[in-house]
């Protein structure tokens, strides 16, 4: 029997055939030298947390815990505990392991090497990215995208006849760690609020609602409004939360995820934004993604990424046999057509002026130019020759279709919002543009021009 781990430490997935056999977070309960990983150590979270690691799969080493003074384990140790547990579920007589984009060619061999050393069945590894996206997405340029446990990951996908991750980004702190933190406080707020009663006062009830917080996000992203409910001592408390509520407190981290999607797009790209469920389970991610970025969202199945790794990848060796990372794989289900019209990917409002310091430039059909040296023939926004990382014609805007976009000619790069994008991209109101170090920033406004 075959069967596919997708490490992914939010919630690690282990499938055969026909179904999931194993789906726990990367938590470890670390307590008097014995070691607990999984949903057991989750739900200790937060009455234990000096005894709690959740890093250990993204920062793989051997090297000590660092907080663990007491202790000799590494996070490799973690690992192999886990992994263990993992094979207790059943990995049958082939391994199929896909991997997330924050894993380093040297984490991986690390891996490998745990593995074999617990007699695990490996045949191949593949990126998490390649192995979830199963079909051709016509007249669009794909991304992947999932959210971990510290980290949401981003990846641009070519399309050459088959599947390829083209360029990758792990944007850190941005995964449903931070998310559920957010969340806590203002689930915390509305039973103080409508019960006055303090969740966070005790270990035991922060559990309770950390516990909970699935469930109560998942019905976020599917009502407009969420009811809560937790036990304390003999007492049953209620609240309840608009789904808005919850998507306003998402919004650092939405924000920091749609500003990173927008600069892997070229202005003259139609999205395609290819969704784990975990992702799509987040209250308005999805709705909000398209809405900042366009095109449109494709929402996959629970286990999409150990299933598509399952049926598609084939064997590089026997079990033990060395193996390489698999970036490419051919597709297996039809393909999907996007119509979107690239004039129409956002709902968001287009900038009429560029201000830089305390001057507005008017954006239009003629071409303003950033850069050091003077033009004959556009407009230009003269900037100092001393500040480093400043090209001479570095970058221009221009309304091109009804659209603001933005073209960098640069060798150092034009940033959007702090991301730096790849040859152009589309502007909304609010955005920040940044060009040098440590820079000039530009904000793209519009004005009041009716009066109304």
């Amino acid at each position: 029997m075959r069967t596919a781990v997708h490490i992914n430490d939010a919630g690690i997935t282990l499938l055969d055939g026909g179904k999931i056999l194993y789906r726990e977070p990367g938590f470890a309960l670390l307590e008097d030298n014995r070691l607990t990983t999984g949903d057991d150590a989750f739900r200790q979270a937060r009455i234990k947390p000096r005894h709690i690691q959740n890093r250990y799969w993204s920062e793989l080493t051997t090297e000590p815990l660092a907080d663990q003074r007491r202790s000799h384990f590494s996070a490799a140790d973690l690992v192999s505990r886990q992994l263990e547990q993992i094979a207790s579920a059943g990995t049958g007589t082939e391994l199929v392991i896909a991997v997330p984009a924050y894993m380093s060619p040297q984490q991986m061999g690390l891996l490998l090497g745990i593995a074999r050393e617990l007699r695990l069945p490996v045949v191949a590894m593949v990126d998490a990215a390649a192995a979830a996206t199963r079909r051709e997405y016509k007249g669009a340029v794909p991304v992947h995208v999932d959210i971990t446990l510290h980290s949401t990951t981003l990846a641009r996908l070519a399309q050459p006849g088959q599947v390829l991750v083209e360029k990758t980004d792990v944007l850190s702190g941005c995964g449903t760690h931070a998310l559920v933190d957010y969340w806590l406080r203002t689930v915390s707020e509305a039973f103080v609020q409508q019960s006055r009663f303090d969740p966070l006062h005790t270990a035991e009830t922060e559990q309770a609602l950390v516990n909970k917080m699935a469930g109560w996000m998942s019905e976020a992203a599917r009502n407009d409004s969420v009811r809560l409910e937790i036990e304390a001592g003999n007492s049953t408390y209620e609240a309840t939360v608009e789904s808005l509520v919850f998507i306003g407190a998402a919004a650092p981290v939405y924000q920091q995820i749609a500003s990173s999607l927008r600069a892997l797009f070229r202005a003259d790209e139609v999205p395609a934004l290819q969704l784990t469920d975990r992702a799509a389970r987040m209250p308005g991610l999805a709705e909000m993604l398209k809405a900042r970025v366009g095109g449109e969202v494709f929402v996959l199945e629970p286990g999409a990424t150990a299933r598509g790794a399952l049926t598609r990848v084939r064997n590089q060796g026997g079990a033990g046999d060395s193996v390489s990372l698999i970036r490419q794989l051919p597709w297996d289900q039809a393909a999907a057509s996007i119509t979107n019209d690239v004039t129409e990917q956002t709902q968001t409002g287009v900038p009429t002026h560029m201000l830089f310091g305390s001057k507005a430039y008017a954006v239009n059909d003629s071409v303003l130019t950033l850069g050091s040296e003077p033009s004959e023939t556009d407009r230009v926004v003269l900037l100092d020759t001393d500040m480093p990382g400043v090209s001479r014609r570095h970058c221009s805007l221009r309304r091109v279709n009804g659209q603001c976009v933005i073209e960098d000619f640069s060798r150092y790069g034009t940033f959007l919002n702090g991301h730096r994008i790849d040859g152009s991209t589309v502007l909304q109101l609010g955005d920040s543009v940044r060009i040098g170090s440590p820079g000039y920033e530009f904000r793209l406004i519009t004005t009041d021009e009716d009066g109304g």
